[in-house]
């Protein structure tokens, strides 16, 4: 993700995801998506611009991004933790390495980016390790049979390879 504030959103890369994808409101999902995939998150601004140069509307625009759950409204953390809820991870303690995570990275309730924008948690449905419950992932690199004190310890590495690098 850039370093951008909505203000200083580029709209010539929204105007090329319209000409790739058309101006239709079936283009809309396409066009969000390249977007997502552009900023880590679809800006307003972004958003706005798409309801001026195609036929959707800002209700359809607003309403396919806010139903769809990878369409992120803010802006994201470098490093996205994604925390399992499956059935074996819930059973297993998910909602305590929830807490942990939250105690952690200095998260209150409804947040989930650490204020230096290293971190986004999410919970997630399943990530497909149930044999390893409780499990996250960080970026792409899976944790599991975790314990409160296994994930503070990871976020302590974490934490001392940021120093060093």
């Amino acid at each position: 993700m850039s370093e951008q504030t909505v203000d200083d959103i580029d709209l010539s890369v929204v105007d090329q995801m319209i000409e790739r994808y058309g101006t239709t409101t079936d283009a809309a999902i396409p066009i969000l998506l390249g977007l997502q995939e552009t900023y880590g998150y679809l800006p307003f601004k972004a958003l706005q611009h798409v309801t001026e140069k195609t036929e959707a509307t800002p209700n359809q625009v607003y309403g396919v991004a806010t139903f769809y759950g990878q369409f992120r409204m803010k802006p994201v953390g470098r490093h996205i933790v994604r925390v399992c809820h499956g059935t074996a991870c819930h059973v297993r303690g998910a909602v305590g390495i929830d807490e942990t995570l939250m105690e952690v990275m200095g998260l209150a309730g409804g947040e989930d980016t650490t204020a230096d924008m290293e971190y986004t948690v999410e919970k997630v449905a399943c990530l497909g390790c149930c044999s390893l419950s409780p499990v996250i992932m960080v970026d792409d690199k899976v944790y599991g049979k975790l314990t409160r004190q296994k994930v503070r310890k990871i976020f302590q590495q974490y934490a001392r390879e940021e120093v060093e690098q």
